[in-house]
């Protein structure tokens, strides 16, 4: 019994080391915009870097040089859990939103943050510091399935809320879908795939570029932090129910998946964490545009963000029984 005390609480410390990795960046970005270094702007601008600039290279590059084409075609089905997954996740968002009586001009937004996760912004470097780069692979695959959703299903929910005239257009959403890292990610699955290599120069050049995401990420959710201003925090049943979805119930989704799957263990523990991320950076930003409650968004991204630090060292000693 103390040996299993000893070894759970090493697998503690060790996620919870992790964690902190990241977290020194949120505050290092946090601190900054307190002082006055970050402001919107800089924030806007960090997102548009990452976004459209470092994760696409980042996803190019490391298709390339860690992949093969006999690995990538027995990955790509995987895709299947977190589809499924998060599909059985938005069928019970409508039973929540009952039970907790949710008011009628939150609905599509509770819904659609309590079925999607942040899947990039945190999901990736937590990932990275708990599982190192084996995990990338499956992070991914979980992300094109979650970028799939929330700018098709996710964003139509959240209009639904509004009370602008701003019309849902398919075309838009699919720009959205087809997103720079989404672009990247499937450029460089077609380059591996067809046996193009890039001049050494230019793959060097990509994968320093490509090395940005993780800093500049955890710069973006501190500034945020900020931004949003921590006395603005508070626990009700709409908060609670977004919680609820985001840690209990999309993590037991995924595990009850996966759990006797013949597939990789390390699939199955990035899935479940990547499952447990915390609310869509994008959210908010959808919010405003369709006038919904973007203020509502801001704050379940930041309450979120900062309890995931506290739930994700947890989640990593139960999921250490899954085989």
């Amino acid at each position: 019994m103390q040996i299993l005390g000893m070894k759970i609480m090493n697998i503690f410390l060790n996620s919870l080391s992790g964690v902190l990795t990241i977290l020194v960046m949120i505050v290092v970005g946090y601190g900054l915009t307190r002082i006055g270094w970050f402001n919107e702007s800089i924030s806007r601008l960090i997102a548009k870097l990452v976004t459209q600039v470092a994760l696409p290279l980042y996803m190019m590059t490391t298709i390339m040089t860690r992949f093969s084409k006999k690995a990538l075609v027995q990955l790509l089905p995987d895709l299947r859990f977190p589809v499924i997954s998060m599909l059985l996740l938005f069928a019970l968002s409508f039973l929540v939103v009952k039970l907790l009586h949710i008011d009628q001009s939150k609905r599509g937004l509770f819904k659609s943050m309590f079925f999607n996760s942040n899947t990039i912004f945190v999901g990736l470097p937590v990932n990275m510091a708990l599982f190192g780069q084996d995990s990338l692979p499956y992070v991914l695959v979980y992300y094109m399935a979650n970028t799939f959703f929330f700018w098709t299903l996710g964003v139509y929910l959240i209009k639904q809320d509004g009370q602008t005239k701003e019309p849902f257009s398919w075309f838009a959403t699919l720009k959205k879908v087809f997103s720079p890292p989404l672009l990247g990610f499937m450029i460089g699955v077609v380059f591996v795939l067809l046996g193009i290599q890039l001049p050494t120069f230019l793959l060097s050049d990509a994968q320093y570029i490509g090395n940005l995401t993780i800093p500049l990420s955890m710069f973006f959710i501190g500034i945020q932090l900020a931004l949003v201003g921590l006395s603005h925090l508070t626990i009700n049943k709409d908060s609670l129910g977004i919680l609820g979805g985001r840690f209990i119930a999309a993590p037991l989704v995924m595990a009850l998946l996966v759990m006797t799957a013949p597939l990789p263990l390390l699939l199955k523990q990035v899935f479940i964490i990547q499952a447990a991320m915390p609310v869509m950076t994008n959210a908010p930003v959808v919010a405003k545009l369709y006038g919904a409650d973007a203020d509502y968004a801001a704050v379940m991204v930041t309450e979120s963000t900062l309890i995931s630090m506290i739930v994700i060292p947890i989640l990593m000693v139960l999921i250490q029984g899954i085989h």
